[in-house]
């Protein structure tokens, strides 16, 4: 949804929305009404990683950063979507035509967006990083890097940990839950924050992208596939 020259990539919180298997479920209820009692009040119950989240170093390093510790410069600033048209996964033969920048902000935009956030069953097949994708990511210090569904690597098998260990190990933090249905292959300025969890492992944020970028910073969309 566009409004202002912002996008909004940011899925919506919902009671009983789609969420990773074995994460709390999520609860959103009235518990205050206007009429009976002045005002209107919701009580929310979620896991940290629902939805369009930042996920947090600790998520995976043992002792490493909280997502409160997120530097704010890593959320904010010119960013680039780049296209994966793969059905299975984002590969580093993906990448290597990139020219990818040490520091620079990408958001990978698959066949997830729109298909699987139009479902409200989990989707167990999204489109996902390889590990040695992730790998080649790091080595280019990417600094953050985001995909279009709820993790960065599959669903199954040991791959998922491994992709999320080696970006965050290697420094990168993570954006997950972006849906990027309306945001095509390009240049923009992304400001993403996350809750101020204290020592949180992830926290639910609002991700917004304005088409262009910065100034002297814009470059043109890649598609890939």
């Amino acid at each position: 949804m566009a409004q202002g020259g912002w996008i909004d990539v940011t899925v919506p919180i919902r009671d009983g929305m789609m969420h990773w298997p074995g994460d709390p479920a999520v609860h959103v209820e009235r518990v205050r009404a206007l009429a009976a009692d002045g005002a209107n009040v919701s009580s929310l119950r979620l896991g940290a990683h629902t939805g369009t989240h930042v996920d947090a170093p600790l998520h995976y390093v043992e002792g490493g950063a909280a997502v409160d510790a997120m530097p704010l410069a890593l959320a904010s600033g010119p960013a680039r979507v780049v296209a994966v048209d793969d059905p299975v996964a984002i590969r580093p033969e993906h990448l290597e035509t990139l020219e990818l920048r040490r520091g620079e902000r990408v958001l990978f935009r698959t066949r997830n967006s729109p298909r699987a956030w139009r479902s409200d069953r989990f989707v167990e097949d999204a489109v996902h990083l390889t590990p040695e994708a992730a790998a080649l990511l790091v080595a280019r210090g990417i600094a953050p890097v985001g995909i279009d569904y709820l993790s960065v690597g599959p669903y199954r098998g040991e791959d998922g940990a491994t992709v999320h260990r080696t970006l965050l190990e290697g420094g990168v933090w993570i954006l997950e839950g972006l849906d990027l249905t309306d945001a095509p292959e390009g240049a923009y300025e992304l400001l993403c924050l996350p809750l101020r969890l204290a020592g949180g492992d992830g926290a639910p944020a609002r991700a917004l992208l304005r088409p262009g970028g910065a100034e002297g910073e814009k470059r043109d969309g890649v598609r890939i596939g």
